[in-house]
């Protein structure tokens, strides 16, 4: 998140009432629609070891949607990491707080309205999926800087798009120094080409898939390598992804994980490779 030397002043970002920032979601929530970021996020070391190490582990899922369920699926994935851990799932939409107070379990799991100002709590990780697609470019930028200002020490926010099913999703990780890495995940079976993806890239990246900017190279690379490795496709979609990541890495590409993550159809870069020209 460099700033340029002439900065515009970002649109301000829409207040709810009871000074909530943000505005509603269409609200779309499906079950399992997000266990390839919870997956990632339990996965990670650097940031599982985050979770452990907070001395307030509370976790924020923003813009939980029309139903709890993920939210729900979330404190039960990340209590492997962390027993005592906390989550808070925040809503801008009253309406749609009143619906989840059934799933609510005080203090373990609480609802709450709020927005980007986080209900006034200073979370160790906020996982916002599928919140900032509606805003423009320079917005979403601005929206990371005020969810990252308000995170905990050594706090870390997780923002991403999936489809509505959770196949294909990518998402980017940001702490106090900006961001760090950007994750692609899907299920091998559901693409003809890595670069399908394209579709749920993130607000900051969904408009630079274009010649000139990293992403795009990024993207037809994969598509390359995923043709290479056309001869493991008799061994199935996830070894062909696998073979996919290794050639990538071959290349010269710093590919952050490992051949146990790359079956599970992810593959995570720095924010470096991919951050806008």
């Amino acid at each position: 998140m460099t700033a340029p030397t002439t900065r515009k002043k970002a649109p301000r970002l829409a207040a709810g009432r009871a000074r909530a920032l943000g505005v509603p979601t269409r609200g779309t929530t499906n079950p399992n629609r997000l266990r390839r970021v919870d997956r990632w996020v339990a996965g990670t070391p650097w940031l599982a070891d985050r979770l452990r190490a907070s001395a307030d582990p509370l976790v924020v899922d923003l813009g939980f949607g029309s139903s709890p369920v993920t939210t729900v699926e979330l404190a039960t994935r990340l209590r492997v990491v962390r027993p005592d851990l906390r989550v808070l799932g925040l809503e801008i939409d009253q309406e749609r707080v009143a619906a989840a107070a059934p799933a609510a379990d005080p203090p373990r799991l609480e609802f709450r309205r709020g927005g980007f100002e986080l209900a006034g709590r200073r979370p160790v990780l906020v996982r916002a999926f599928n919140v900032l697609r509606q805003y423009t470019e320079e917005q979403a930028a601005e929206a990371w800087r005020t969810l990252v200002d308000r995170l905990g020490p050594g706090g870390v926010l997780v923002e991403g798009t999936c489809d509505e099913i959770g196949r294909r999703c990518c998402w980017v990780s940001l702490d106090a120094d900006g961001p760090r890495t950007f994750t692609l995940a899907c299920r091998p079976s559901d693409i003809d080409t890595p670069s399908d993806l394209a579709e749920r890239l993130p607000k900051a990246l969904i408009h630079r898939n274009v010649p000139g900017e990293r992403v795009h190279a990024l993207l037809a690379e994969l598509d390359a390598c995923w043709a290479a490795a056309a001869p493991f496709a008799p061994f199935g979609p996830r070894a062909r992804w696998a073979e996919t990541a290794r050639l990538l890495a071959g290349r010269g590409w710093p590919v952050l994980d490992n051949r146990r993550r790359w079956r599970l159809g992810e593959l995570t870069l720095p924010w470096s490779v991919v951050a806008p020209a």
